[in-house]
């Protein structure tokens, strides 16, 4: 099923995001289990700001695995990350488009690598995902050079796994510093 045909920096057609937006229906990403997981339950789906929508879906995963033991929950976030390589992998695939800005598996992940020993406080969980974002947008180096150098699921994934780890040392830093 190979609905379209663009693709970001990885190679291949050149469409712009607004064009690779518009040619994945609505349809396509309800009627698989794959794009829908891979598009964040739809979230991916948004008009604009995908990735940001996508990190929203995040929210509810962090609150849900907060009360987890710390070795649980990066074993949960580790299992997920590796879920993401093979459910991104395969989404990018059959849409015929390499890391769609729908597809938000990532983000969902990345922000799960932010929020790791952070309370559970919405001061906590507004300025993580505030700092995800941040370096999700910008790429900082090594995230922009290893977003433009690995292909497939794993490259789809690892630069929010990047992402994350960075705003998690800000969010640990701030943490030792601040107190809400």
């Amino acid at each position: 099923m190979n609905t379209a045909v663009a693709s970001n920096h990885h190679g291949g057609a050149t469409d712009t995001f607004e064009s690779a937006m518009k040619k994945i229906p609505a349809a396509v990403v309800f009627s698989h289990p794959v794009h829908w997981l891979a598009f964040g339950g739809g979230a991916g789906l948004a008009p604009f700001a995908p990735g940001t929508f996508g990190t929203l879906v995040g929210i509810p995963f962090v609150l849900l695995m907060g009360g987890l033991s710390l070795p649980l929950y990066l074993l949960l976030t580790a299992v997920l990350f590796a879920v993401g390589v093979w459910l991104c992998d395969r989404s990018a695939a059959e849409l015929g488009v390499h890391d769609h800005p729908g597809i938000v598996w990532d983000e969902i992940v990345g922000y799960l690598v932010t929020m790791a020993a952070v309370p559970l406080q919405w001061q906590w969980l507004l300025i993580g995902f505030v700092l995800f974002r941040l370096f999700d947008i910008v790429k900082p180096w090594p995230i922009r050079w290893l977003d433009r150098r690995i292909g497939g699921g794993f490259g789809i994934m690892v630069d929010d796994l990047l992402a994350g780890l960075f705003a998690l040392l800000v969010v640990q830093l701030l943490l030792q510093i601040y107190s809400f």
